[in-house]
């Protein structure tokens, strides 16, 4: 078999264990998730650190195993916090099409189905978040925010608690292969 023949057979085994969902999970997962960010907290405050719309873009992006899912995933789910908050339109989308194609770059070359290593990632990629967000606050909006480096690692170490039970349930609505 010649190199290329070799490739092809890897990718279409690649594309065999990507995770399929049905439409209806992929609109209303990120909708609730989205729609939680917003309203839950204003109620609930002690919630108000759960970064579910995030969760739920690392979910995705790491189960398809593709950047362009990916990339598409985190920009939607990214708008539509922006269009919900009272951040300037397009911050949350710039960080979370960023956080969803790398995402998906690390589900490509890892079997990421293990509790342990949803929770690294998790933690990884809400500090990833977090610092993404701060440089484009800095550099975009000119804002002197500060970037608390303890919260950030502890709200990382919360967010990936709830992720990997969040990714438990979600795995559940995955189309059997």
């Amino acid at each position: 078999m010649s190199y290329s023949g070799e490739r092809l057979l890897m990718s279409k085994q690649r594309e065999q264990q990507a995770s399929r969902f049905r439409i209806w999970v992929m609109v209303a997962v990120p909708l609730a998730a989205i729609l939680f960010q917003v309203y839950v907290p204003l109620f609930f405050q002690f919630l108000g650190f759960l970064e579910l719309p995030l969760l739920v873009v690392v979910y995705f992006a790491l189960m398809q195993r593709s950047q362009i899912s990916g990339l598409l995933v985190g920009a939607l789910v990214g708008l539509a916090q922006d269009s919900l908050s009272r951040n300037p339109l397009g911050m949350f989308g710039i960080v979370k099409t960023l956080v969803g194609y790398f995402a998906a770059s690390v589900g490509v070359r890892l079997d990421v189905d293990h509790p342990a290593l949803r929770f690294l990632l998790v933690f990884f990629f809400f500090v990833f978040h977090q610092f993404l967000y701060w440089v484009m606050a800095r550099a975009l909006l000119g804002q002197q925010l500060t970037f608390e480096t303890q919260r950030v690692l502890m709200l990382g170490m919360l967010n990936a608690l709830v992720g990997v039970s969040l990714f438990q349930f979600l795995d559940r609505l995955r189309l059997a292969a």
